[in-house]
């Protein structure tokens, strides 16, 4: 009788934990499915059709836009120019932002000023940003033509945002301006979640600061190391508002990305079955590549 109770009372109370689970996740669930998953499902929908986004009439084309997007050249150009986008963002935004991390990390709380002055960039408006530099970019009274002047006692202009390759690392240069706060922000809070008695017992062996960030406190940082990475490689592979208001994907599309190259599609040249069909490709290739990163960058995570 005793155990017929406990049963009983065992089962009220998980049909009670799954009724407020439902209760509390149930308007995230709705709001996910109306604002990610609904417009997912029917970008991919879109895709089968030949529109213009604007009339009512769509003429359903099967997998010809597919076909289209396999052979097209501009399409894997831009997904080369997001990978090098992608590389070049890890490469500098991760290891800067940990150095900067380390540094304010070390100095304590006599270096709060540095946090302050160094994440405001991160707080400003990419597109604020990117006006910002193609002013001081500007072949013609920018900031680097004219200290460049200064400097030979002749005029001279430098064309960073003209020319090619220079256009597509100078954009990325600006990028990693911006972003590199965030990681630095979040390895901060990596370094906080160390044990201090971690560091204690290390200087009470002998060991020094750079043996003890090397050896323990790195080491310790690999899950939020390849956290940073991840979402690193997920922002640089749809990157757009920041190249549009710099370069709208030129010079000769030396610059153009995934989603300029979408953007134009649909709603400058109005072929909104095709551009669906890139943002589908776009989300096909960045889900399949976070994948792959995270299935072969693997951390210890228990010490």
């Amino acid at each position: 009788m005793e155990k017929v109770e406990k049963n009983s009372l065992a089962k009220a109370k998980a049909r009670s934990t799954a009724i407020a689970a439902t209760v509390f996740l149930l308007p995230a669930l709705i709001l996910i499915a109306i604002y990610i998953v609904y417009p997912v499902v029917d970008t991919f929908i879109i895709s089968g059709f030949k529109w213009n986004g604007i009339s009512s009439d769509r003429i359903y084309i099967g997998l010809e836009n597919w076909n289209t997007l396999i052979h097209d050249s501009m399409f894997w150009k831009s997904f080369g120019h997001n990978l090098i986008v992608m590389v070049c963002s890890i490469i500098l935004q991760i290891p800067l932002g940990m150095l900067l991390a380390t540094f304010l990390d070390a100095g304590g709380r006599k270096f709060n000023i540095f946090k302050v002055i160094w994440f405001l960039p991160y707080l400003m408006s990419s597109v604020a940003i990117a006006f910002l530099f193609v002013y001081a970019l500007a072949t013609n009274g920018g900031l680097v033509s004219s200290l460049v002047t200064l400097i030979k006692g002749q005029k001279t202009t430098i064309d960073l945002l003209g020319s090619a390759p220079n256009a597509l690392f100078t954009i990325i240069g600006v990028m990693a301006w911006q972003f590199t706060p965030f990681y630095m922000v979040y390895f901060i809070a990596g370094y906080g979640n160390i044990d201090t008695t971690i560091y204690e017992a290390a200087i009470i062996d002998g060991a020094t600061r750079r043996q003890y960030l090397r050896h323990i406190a790195i080491p310790l940082l690999g899950p939020i190391f390849k956290t940073a990475c991840t979402m690193s490689l997920i922002g640089s592979l749809k990157y757009f508002d920041m190249i549009w208001n710099m370069t709208q994907g030129g010079p000769a599309g030396t610059t153009e990305l995934m989603a300029t190259y979408m953007y134009k599609l649909s709603f400058q040249q109005f072929n909104m079955g095709y551009g669906s069909t890139v943002a589908a490709g776009m989300f096909i290739l960045i889900t399949a590549i976070a994948l792959f990163f995270n299935r072969v960058f693997k951390v210890k995570e228990d010490y």
